[in-house]
């Protein structure tokens, strides 16, 4: 062989060797679907996630977060289209996906959990259940971060149970529907993309969630009166689809799940200050904001104190678990 054509081969060689390494160089892209405003907090922790999984990573693994459903996967279908690869990673809230996975749904037992720290301790109990759950169901989860305390939001003052009758509520799932059906009000399930479009058109006259919602929805256009009832909890969860997951070295896979065991006390932190910032925006927009009357509260939990033990006769596997964590908060 000619020595021009050494080279030549040579040359040829060592930009297969670059091609090669560019290829095997090239970044894992997720997109992360959800369904959340941009301005509300759990979207604003997904994209702290982002870039410090970027960083960490060295951008060998990059994430988009796309906030108010903008892919196309509704909240309540996000478990489905994870686990079937339409989204390699989606954040949802447990309560709109009890329909793939019941047990999800164990935290909006009506005043079954007092505060944050009783939710944490449900947690514990509960999560290692939910993950081998969503396992069988082709995802991980990354981290889980409460919404703030849930409150009711009407057009006018709510004094007693007798109040309620025949208002159209907002509900999340079956567990809320039963719950305000039981108050005399007429339940309406819907996403949180669904509830401006409600009130606008008259769908419904009430609804219940978080102040970060309240205020990210302007709820003051369309009611006046707020009264943190702290009926129930919600939790999202953010997962990965697992052959998505797999594709990716077992180090980085460590590194990824490391970085969320980090951030996801710091984003617990940020969802405890939400609920006083938030309520103080919504006086500041006209809103009252108060606690429900001593009649409200005792009727509130009289229709719903059976509840638990439906919710127990439907999955049995929540029977154990509130009885633990009845135990450890001291309430068995």
């Amino acid at each position: 062989m000619q020595r021009r054509d050494i080279m030549r081969a040579g040359g040829v060689l060592a930009a297969a060797g670059i091609i090669g390494r560019a290829e095997a160089q090239a970044p894992t892209r997720w997109d992360i679907s959800i369904p959340w405003g941009p301005s509300e907090f759990h979207t604003v922790n997904a994209q702290r996630f982002a870039r410090e999984v970027a960083q960490a990573t060295n951008n060998a693994v990059q994430m988009t977060v796309h906030s108010g459903g903008s892919l196309g996967v509704r909240a309540n279908e996000t478990v489905r289209a994870v686990g079937d690869g339409v989204v390699p990673m989606a954040e949802f809230a447990a309560f709109q996906n009890v329909g793939e996975l019941p047990l999800l749904g164990i935290e909006s037992i009506p005043f079954l959990i007092a505060n944050y720290d009783e939710l944490r301790t449900m947690h514990g109990l509960v999560r290692a259940t939910w993950e081998r759950e969503l396992e069988r169901r082709n995802q991980t989860v990354l981290y889980v971060v409460p919404w703030p305390m849930q409150c009711f939001y009407f057009k006018r003052p709510i004094a007693t149970a007798a109040d309620l009758r025949g208002i159209r509520m907002r509900t999340y799932d079956r567990v809320t529907a039963e719950m305000v059906t039981r108050l005399g009000m007429v339940p309406q399930q819907l996403t949180n993309p669904d509830i401006v479009p409600a009130l606008a058109s008259g769908r419904v006259d009430a609804v219940m969630t978080s102040g970060t919602t309240a205020v990210s929805q302007r709820y003051w256009e369309f009611l006046r009166h707020t009264y943190v009832t702290n009926h129930l909890w919600a939790s999202n969860l953010m997962v990965v689809n697992n052959d998505a997951w797999r594709r990716l070295p077992a180090a980085t896979r460590t590194t990824i799940q490391d970085l969320a065991r980090r951030l996801e006390p710091e984003f617990w932190n940020v969802s405890r200050g939400e609920h006083d910032t938030r309520m103080g925006e919504l006086r500041q927009n006209g809103m009252t904001v108060e606690d429900p009357s001593p009649a409200l509260i005792q009727a509130m939990r009289q229709a719903t104190a059976t509840m638990v033990d439906e919710f127990v006769r439907a999955n049995s596997a929540a029977g154990p678990i509130i009885q633990q964590f009845r135990q450890r908060v001291g309430r068995a």
